[in-house]
Formats: structure tokens, sequence, C-alpha cells
């Protein structure tokens, strides 16, 4: 999607501060942190958001997600914990319409989130 700024991120049309990549997604720092740690792992592929996603990106999703394990010990986080966000529609918290996830670190996590 040609206006889309994670698509351009993961096209390398713009730089980010990439942590990890595959055929499948990119992970990069976010730029307005709110944890020591903080990366969004986006698919490649544009899905704007989980409503649109389907049945056919049951495998993608899942790989996200045991990525973000994976990248949580490379960042140095795993041991004391980390939290992953998906915000969800403008009620969400969602601001851009790309589906994304925060891996979040670095600091103790509060309940609720607000």
């Amino acid at each position: 999607m040609s206006d889309c700024i994670f698509c351009k991120i993961a096209a390398k049309e713009i730089p980010a501060k990439i942590v990890y990549e595959d055929d499948c997604i990119v992970a990069f720092h976010d730029i307005q942190p709110v944890a020591p740690t903080h990366v969004l792992v986006i698919p490649k592929e544009h899905i704007p958001s989980m409503e649109q996603a389907t049945e056919h990106h049951k495998e993608l999703i899942g790989h996200i997600h045991l990525s973000i394990r994976n990248i949580a010990e490379q960042l140095g986080i795993h041991e004391d914990g980390y939290r992953i966000v998906n915000n969800c529609g403008e009620q969400g918290g969602q601001t851009v319409y790309h589906l994304h996830f925060h891996l979040l670190g670095g600091r103790q996590m509060q309940w609720p989130p607000g």
C-alpha cells in the first residue's frame, strides 16, 4: 500500500532501526518508545488490523508471536518479562492501520494498562 508508513519501512523506503527481519516480518524500534525496549513487529504483507486477518493468516500470526519470543531473548528482556500488545481499531488505540505488535520491556508493566 503506497501511503502506509509501515509498508514503506518494510520496503526500505523509510529508514528504521531494524532488529529482526525474515521473509515474512520486520521488527524495528518504535520512534516514540513508551518503555526502555519498545519494538514494533509487522508483517511485510499489508493487513490493516486484526479485524482483516483471516484463516489464511494463521501461520503468519503464529510466526510473529514465536519471533517476538526470540526477539525478546535477543534484546535481553526475556528473563525479566515483557508485554506483547496489539491495538485494534480506533477505540483499541490503533493509530497506524497496518497490523503490528508492540514488544515492550525493560520496566515493570502495570495492570490494567488503561
